[in-house]
């Protein structure tokens, strides 16, 4: 019997303090690397425009395909003329930064000062806070090895009309069905705004883009074509007359082709006025000049309130 009370107690005396213990698991929360090191793990950050949150608008991110992050300097892609090859595929200089703690200050050449708060999503995607406008931004990494510019280009093919002050009519096809564009031998795309808009002119032979008449201004659109990255389609609604419908084919990064479906006229259009946007600056990096026409991304989706906390506030 002694035995067994023994052996009992012994057993109370385990079941006791196993009941009282508690494993502590600690969870670092620290980044594993730098925010520094974050930045530069990929040559470029497409800037998924679409999935914004909020309803604030940061101009330079929402004006660049994409950024990079290079020993405090920062680099974008604005144009779509010159992607690929523009800064070895990097774009160009708008301004510096400083990474810390998680933080990102930036100092651009037009638009000054701003600061992100930054979290990385996964593997390859960050988000950027901005608590100033309670937006954020959410960008994808790539090397530029395997950055398909591309697709960028042809995919904000809309984007590219309007880095031209005007595109001139330089051919006409010989055949196909007399029309009332055969006329118009002037067209421009405008940035800003809620709509596409574009302007159409019948003048001939003008050398400054500013002396262009315009005799006509309507909204106009871009659409896909199934299984074609290549070509889009291009409607120029001329309101109270018939809309003008075009496959619309680049040539190179200053001459677009316009095939018009009604009559079966090919036509070529060469970019006049290249707009190059917050291009020029000085050596401290400055900037010299900037265009008053703003271009900038739009968020095809709906805006949704951002649920990030502030914690700046």
């Amino acid at each position: 019997m002694k035995t067994i009370k023994l052996l009992l107690g012994f057993a109370l005396i385990a079941t006791l303090f196993t009941s009282c213990y508690t494993e502590e698991i600690y969870v670092n929360e620290e980044p594993t690397v730098s925010l520094n090191q974050l930045l530069n793990s990929y040559d470029l950050w497409y800037i998924d425009i679409n999935e914004t949150q909020g309803y604030g608008d940061t101009p330079f991110l929402q004006m660049a395909f994409t950024i990079s992050f290079n020993n405090g300097r920062l680099y974008a892609n604005n144009n779509l003329v010159g992607i690929g090859s523009e800064g070895n595929g990097y774009g160009v200089d708008i301004g510096s930064y400083d990474a810390y703690d998680m933080i990102l200050d930036v100092d651009h050449v037009i638009d000054g000062y701003d600061s992100f708060d930054v979290y990385q999503v996964d593997n390859n995607t960050i988000e950027l806070y901005n608590p100033f406008n309670d937006t954020s931004y959410f960008l994808d990494g790539y090397q530029r090895s395997n950055f398909d510019y591309d697709f960028v280009f042809y995919d904000n093919i809309h984007y590219f009309l309007q880095e031209y002050e005007a595109w001139e009519k330089t051919y006409t096809s010989n055949f196909g069905a007399l029309n009332d564009f055969d006329n118009e031998n002037y067209l421009q795309f405008l940035a800003g705004g809620n709509d596409d808009t574009f302007r159409s002119s019948q003048d001939q032979n003008i050398y400054n883009t500013n002396n262009i008449y315009w005799d006509f201004t309507g909204d106009y659109s871009v659409g896909d074509i199934s299984n074609n990255i290549y070509e889009k389609t291009l409607t120029l609604d001329y309101d109270f007359f018939d809309n003008e419908f075009f496959n619309l084919t680049v040539i190179n990064e200053s001459t677009i082709e316009l095939f018009h479906a009604n009559s079966g006229t090919v036509y070529e259009f060469k970019g006049i006025g290249y707009i190059a946007y917050y291009r020029s600056s000085t050596e401290d990096g400055k900037s010299t000049s900037s265009d008053e026409r703003f271009k900038k991304r739009k968020q095809k989706t709906k805006k949704v309130e951002n649920t990030r906390t502030n914690t700046r506030s």
